[in-house]
């Protein structure tokens, strides 16, 4: 049976997950809390902690907030500034390979290099949302109509993707062969960057603000609705003409968070009452990790074994459920 070690924390869970062993919690009220066997407890921001982001090498957690800074926190406490825009609002973020690091605030989005140096990229409206590719220097930025594909470390035309509508979440494939977005409309959209192919995804009663891949990229899990719903991506179609799966519905309760096991094709979905369950694709087979509790599942991950579970929610409450043979 699945064991629940409760977490000291407070306010809304922003990001959770580990560090090689390190469980932490990174809170909106501006701290990180680091947990390897004791709690320890590290201030980031003098404001709200608005994302984190684990690095490519996960050994340290990068942080930003509505001071403008953004920091690099280690789990022994130590803190660095990476970069810093006064009087901005930073609230978005990535981790890139080699060091770099994306961050965006209004049209402007920038990454800074392993080496301090920082590019600038602009756009004619506000950024939504920000990811490296799986693979080279490559930034892909959502914005309102579409997403624009950057080459990261140089100069260059970027890559246009249209859409009509605002687009406030991206992702890629595991593969780097599609490009999916969330939408302001309570859908998803994606393309196919071979060709450029749109595929749209939709049905959503909710905005999708939680996705997961699987572990070898054949689902993309996405919150939304009243159950996980996963869009199959192992076809030469990708997600278009298939039927997405739908698991641990709950009649009452919209997923609020989902997150893929690491070996396995099985999902941990966090619902809007607290509720944890671990899901299986094969057969919609369910476990039941956590009763519901405070608040809505606002933070889900699994450690490299996938073992050991972190979760947070809206309301502070947090901590670390250990699976069980």
């Amino acid at each position: 049976m699945p064991t629940i070690a409760p977490v000291d924390a407070d306010g809304f869970i922003v990001r959770t997950g580990f560090l090689n062993d390190t469980a932490f919690f990174a809170s909106g009220e501006g701290y990180v809390c680091f947990v390897e066997g004791a709690e320890t407890r590290v201030q980031v921001h003098e404001g709200g902690l608005l994302a984190a982001e684990r690095t490519l090498d996960g050994r340290a957690l990068v942080t930003s907030g509505d001071d403008g800074r953004i920091q690099k926190v280690a789990p022994e406490g130590s803190v660095s500034t990476l970069a810093e825009r006064p009087r901005k609002w930073i609230d978005l973020l990535a981790c890139g390979p080699n060091g770099a690091i994306a961050f965006a605030s209004g049209r402007t989005a920038w990454v800074r290099l392993a080496d301090g140096k920082e590019n600038e990229f602009t756009h004619e409206r506000a950024v939504g949302g920000l990811t490296f590719a799986p693979k080279g220097m490559k930034l892909a930025v959502a914005r309102y109509d579409g997403a624009t594909v950057w080459w990261a470390n140089a100069s260059g035309k970027p890559q246009e993707f249209s859409w009509k509508g605002a687009h406030l979440g991206i992702i890629y494939s595991p593969d780097g062969k599609y490009l999916v977005t969330a939408m302001q409309e309570n859908a998803l959209h994606g393309w196919r960057l071979s060709d450029e192919q749109d595929m749209r995804m939709t049905g959503y009663p909710a905005k999708v603000k939680s996705w997961s891949w699987s572990s070898k990229g054949r689902y993309l899990a996405t919150s939304g609705a009243n159950a996980a719903i996963l869009w199959p991506f192992h076809g030469k179609t990708g997600p278009m003409g298939q039927t997405p799966l739908q698991l641990g519905t709950r009649g009452d309760f919209f997923v609020t968070a989902v997150a893929c096991h690491p070996k396995e094709e099985v999902v941990a979905v966090g619902y809007q009452d607290g509720m944890v369950m671990l899901c299986r694709f094969e057969d919609n087979a369910e476990v039941l990790l956590r009763r519901p509790g405070k608040g809505p599942v606002s933070a889900l991950e699994w450690d490299g074994e996938g073992a050991r579970l972190a979760f947070g929610t809206e309301e502070g409450e947090a901590g670390i459920i250990s699976l069980q043979d």
